[in-house]
């Protein structure tokens, strides 16, 4: 199984760019592509999803052992022809000194050769005590390529060229281009999410035009073709087969709301679930459904979109009072509040819970959390539930007004949450949290959130 891992020597390098206009020219030269991404992200992985034709799966040590990410690695890229695995931040960049969570520890654990991107403004000569250093300070890692982005023109990338053969054994697979041709537009979040840009197709084939031109993708491909040997697959576990009846569950699916994990997903599938797609921004009612999963998004993008749609709010309020199960993680959290404040702009969501959400230039609250259900949290198999609950938050609204009577599915104890000690506001068989969970680590929340669907269905 031919894979590579493109990692950079700090954040914001272009490594994103680059494996976007990769996944692409290799689909375009004929070969089957499995992208993955380091980390909880969901936006670079929607880019790389469109890009490749594939769902991209989340590798990260957070709420993931090393055995389970080597499993679903290899899982995943079987029938593939060639995975490639995006980092974040830099290589060795990592909150554990050891390093035991960074990219290279992620590379040498999936066998993957690293190319590196360098950015390279302001720098000729420099380049080669960093890649030396990189090379030496962990021998056992494969950096087996360098890719220079952000050359100033043909002098530049010759001085790049000359210093890079001279100094280093490592090869030059590219020069990119200055350009503002295949920069994506950046929010808060990082990149504008692929199923929100308009012309999202276009640009992505801007990119492979520009990266089949600046970078030498055959000896990227003989880099993919010399990864170490993939462990053997492990097999799934039995948890994961469907139990009981089959259930309809309506998932919001637009250019408001669409941070879903493709696995997670499937894991709702094989549990019973036939999911239904809508959008909270352009349909006027909900489809017919069981349960109801309003994930993440940028609902503050489509204010006025959402906040006309009173047939829409009307339909979500009214199944939310119905009884049946729903779940809203982060931007669905917001557009069940009362009101969406951004600036000057204001609108009316779905009023489902007593509060308003304000939206402020900086995060609320941002990086890895850690929950403890509390004892009133509602989904079946408590018995079954870890001790402690692994996720991510990355929000840049706040709940203000809050209702002091609300009863709280989460505890937090690392992060912030709703209001820095609890998360996930119960209301009805609702629950609604600034936390993202992953079916992962333990965490079968999907399962239960299903259970949950036909609970309240009977």
């Amino acid at each position: 199984m031919a894979h590579v891992y493109i990692s950079a020597a700090h954040k914001s390098s272009g490594k994103t760019t680059i494996s976007i206009g990769l996944c692409r020219e290799l689909r375009r030269l004929g070969a089957s592509v499995r992208p993955f991404k380091k980390g909880p992200d969901y936006i670079d992985p929607l880019w790389l999803g469109k890009a490749s034709g594939s769902d991209c799966l989340n590798l990260d040590f957070h709420t993931m052992d090393r055995e389970e990410i080597a499993g679903a690695f290899a899982r995943t890229l079987a029938g593939a022809d060639i995975g490639l695995i995006e980092g974040n931040v830099g290589l060795f960049d990592a909150v554990d000194l050891n390093g035991s969570n960074s990219n290279a520890e992620l590379a040498k654990l999936l066998g993957a050769p690293v190319v590196l991107v360098v950015d390279v403004q302001g720098m000729s000569r420099g380049i080669v005590p960093l890649l030396l250093g990189y090379q030496s300070f962990d021998p056992e890692l494969n950096i087996a390529g360098v890719i220079a982005n952000k050359v100033g023109g043909e002098r530049h990338e010759a001085n790049l060229r000359r210093a890079v053969e001279h100094y280093t054994d490592l090869p030059l697979l590219g020069a990119l281009n200055r350009t503002a041709e295949i920069l994506i537009s950046e929010r808060h979040l990082g990149l504008i999410p692929s199923n929100e840009a308009e012309e999202a197709d276009a640009q992505i084939e801007r990119i492979r035009a520009l990266v089949a031109e600046q970078l030498d993708v055959h000896r990227v491909l003989e880099i993919c073709r010399s990864a170490s040997e993939l462990p053997p697959v492990l097999a799934r576990k039995e948890t994961d087969a469907t139990v009981g009846e089959s259930v309809r569950i309506a998932i919001a699916r637009d250019d408001a709301f669409g941070f879903y994990y493709p696995d997670d997903l499937a894991s709702l599938e094989r549990a019973g679930a036939e999911l239904v797609s809508f959008s909270p921004v352009r349909d006027p009612d909900l489809p017919d459904a069981d349960g109801l999963f309003i994930g993440g998004g940028f609902p503050e993008f489509r204010l006025r979109e959402l906040a006309e749609n009173r047939s829409m709010r009307v339909a979500v309020k009214e199944f939310v009072e119905s009884g049946r199960a729903v779940y809203a993680e982060c931007g669905g959290l917001m557009y069940l509040c009362r009101e969406l404040r951004w600036g000057e702009r204001r609108g009316p969501m779905c009023a489902v819970l007593g509060a308003d959400v304000v939206m402020h230039e900086r995060p609320q609250g941002r990086g890895y959390v850690r929950l403890r259900e509390t004892d009133v949290f509602p989904w079946p198999g408590a018995a079954e539930r870890p001790r402690e609950i692994r996720a991510h938050e990355f929000h840049h609204s706040a709940v203000v007004k809050t209702d002091p009577e609300w009863t709280y599915g989460f505890e937090v104890l690392r992060g912030t949450g709703v209001d820095g000690r609890h998360d996930g506001v119960l209301y009805k068989n609702l629950v609604a949290a600034y936390s993202h969970l992953r079916d992962v680590g333990g965490n079968g929340w999907t399962r239960r959130f299903v259970d949950q669907v036909r609970v309240c269905r009977r």
